[in-house]
Order: C-alpha cells, then structure tokens, then sequence
C-alpha cells in the first residue's frame, strides 16, 4: 500500500502539515463565509474542516495523540495569525510577534524529540 494507507513516519509527519495548513485555511474561509452567510466560502470551509480532521485522525494512527495535536495546534495557531495580519489587516507588534515565533520553537522542539 502506498501514501495515506501505510505511512511511515516522515510521511505522517508531511500529512500533519498538510492538515495544520488546512486548519488555517479553514479558519480564513470561515472569516470569509461571514457566519455562514456566504455559500460558496460555507461550502469551503466545511470541505476544509472534513479535510484536516481526517487527516489527523490518520497521522494519529502514526504519530503520539499529544506530539501531533500540539504540533497541528501550532500550526494553526501561527499560520492564522499571520494570516490575519496579512488578510485582515489585525494588529501587528513585537508581541504577537514574538508569540508566534514561541509557537514555531515549540512545534521544532516536538519534531526533534523522539516519538
């Protein structure tokens, strides 16, 4: 079996990017649909949300629950409040800043342990 079916460990590592990048798309098209006012962003956003969640429920299979969630929490995390600065015009400072990059070490840091 190949891909998602029998995935070693750097592959289970590559998916759980795949899916915290869905996270964060996720959050921007739920920004986008407007409470769910929007149909074409709705639609997106549900896909999105279907997508991530499957693909950590497979990485879970894989990877240990506390390791992934963290690191897939992260991902998140960062990649939504860069995002909202860069799409929504959210504030930016040297604080938020620097939270992002304590997130970004943490998620290094639990990549470098061993599972």
């Amino acid at each position: 079996m190949n891909g998602i079916n029998a995935m070693s460990q750097g592959a289970a590592w590559g998916w759980l990017i795949v899916s915290g990048l869905c996270d964060v798309a996720w959050a921007v098209s739920m920004k986008y649909a407007e409470g769910y006012t929007r149909l074409g962003w709705s639609v997106i956003s549900l896909l999105l949300l279907a997508a991530f969640v499957f693909l950590l429920g497979r990485v879970l299979q894989v990877l240990p629950v506390g390791t992934a969630y963290a690191v897939w929490t992260g991902i998140g995390a960062a990649g939504t409040v860069l995002l909202g600065i860069a799409l929504f015009g959210e504030p930016v400072g040297l604080i938020r800043l620097g939270g992002v990059a304590l997130v970004v070490a943490g998620i290094v840091t639990l990549k470098m342990a061993p599972a």
